[in-house]
């Protein structure tokens, strides 16, 4: 007699998500994270979503407001422009 077991013995990627039993695989055909079901398809309720580390992620953060280098002028990028007049 088989035994049968709820997890797979090695879990397999479907739609780029790790799944470990058949409620995974069935969740990752419908394109929601099987770690973060809540989060619904394609992540459109993470933000709502308590279980999801990722719904913290914001854009912005330590770069904003960095200094951005001055333009250089075509005295100083010598080898950059071609003359393609005859």
């Amino acid at each position: 007699m088989a035994t049968i077991s709820a997890n797979y013995p090695q879990p397999v990627l479907v739609n780029g998500f790790v799944c470990r039993n058949c409620t995974d695989v069935d969740n990752a055909k419908r394109h929601i994270d099987p770690a973060h079901p809540k989060s619904g398809p394609y992540g459109i309720d993470a933000a709502t979503d308590p279980t999801n580390p990722k719904r913290f992620i914001q854009s912005g953060g330590g770069l904003t407001g960095t200094p951005t280098r001055p333009a250089k002028n075509a005295a100083q990028s010598t080898g950059q422009l071609v003359d393609i007049q005859a």
